[in-house]
């Protein structure tokens, strides 16, 4: 996963130009009422931004407490964006028949997962879900198609997508194998797959042509988008949205706290 990081060119400008809007105002405050002179004001702005300047390099430990500063009010706005979310689209992240569900369907934990099949650490994050499933009976795993790395994610999940429709009881298998395989997905990769697994490659080129399969991968982009997700895998567990291959141990905790709360 990654992460934007913030600058601090705009918090150090923004205190210069406070430190001279006070200077300024305190320059014509102590006037005799007559407007002060452009050039007064110019040099007081320079002199204090210089003092600022001065104070922040000998003080860098300021600039890292403003952006701890920023950092948790950006993630306090955006947990709070993703709890509303959770709650409106709670059928469209939990129960939209278009998902591919691993594990027992009729479970009453969840954990909705948002996966491309080149992304390396979704292939690492494979063998958590297959142990948390062999271990758990009443677990189940959502299936969120999110291609984002490019051509061959789009061409692979286009093939998964047909995949699931042609053969729904086979597909966990496939999904398996495919993520589970060496080397970079792609159309041919995922096609040899389901060759192998007895779906001929004509009956899946005829299932890639309906245009409800884009139209899937739309929703589930506008899905991430509004809950903040720009990279896999990622999960969704009770009301909380989950980034990274965090390991089998800390997803059962989230998974087991969540259960309780419900």
């Amino acid at each position: 996963m990654q992460k934007i990081i913030l600058g601090l060119t705009g918090t150090v400008m923004a205190l210069a130009l406070l430190g001279g809007g006070y200077a300024a105002g305190r320059v014509h405050a102590f006037s005799t009422g007559e407007p002060a002179p452009v050039v007064a004001q110019v040099d007081n702005r320079a002199q204090t931004e210089s003092i600022i300047r001065d104070y922040l390099l000998s003080n860098p430990e300021i600039l890292v407490e403003v952006q701890t500063a920023l950092n948790a009010r950006d993630q306090e706005a955006q947990q709070k964006q993703q709890a509303d979310v959770l709650k409106s689209e709670k059928a469209a992240i939990y129960q939209s028949a278009n998902d591919a569900i691993i594990g027992n369907p009729k479970a009453t934990k969840t954990v909705v997962e948002f996966f491309d099949y080149n992304c390396g650490y979704c292939k690492h994050a494979l063998a958590d879900m297959q142990a948390m499933v062999q271990d758990d009976p009443d677990l189940r795993f959502v299936m969120k198609e999110f291609p984002i790395l490019g051509p061959d994610s789009q061409q692979a999940h286009m093939v998964a997508a047909a995949f699931k429709r042609v053969a729904p009881e086979k597909y966990a298998e496939f999904h398996m194998r495919l993520l589970g395989g060496s080397g970079r997905a792609g159309e041919a990769s995922a096609l040899r797959v389901a060759s192998s697994m007895g779906v001929e490659e004509a009956t899946l080129r005829e299932a890639m042509k309906d245009p409800a399969i884009i139209e899937e991968f739309t929703r589930t982009f506008e899905l991430a988008n509004k809950l903040s997700i720009s990279g896999t895998p990622a999960y969704v567990i009770g009301n909380e949205v989950v980034s990274g291959a965090i390991g089998a141990d800390a997803l059962k905790s989230k998974v087991e706290a969540a259960t309780a709360i419900n």
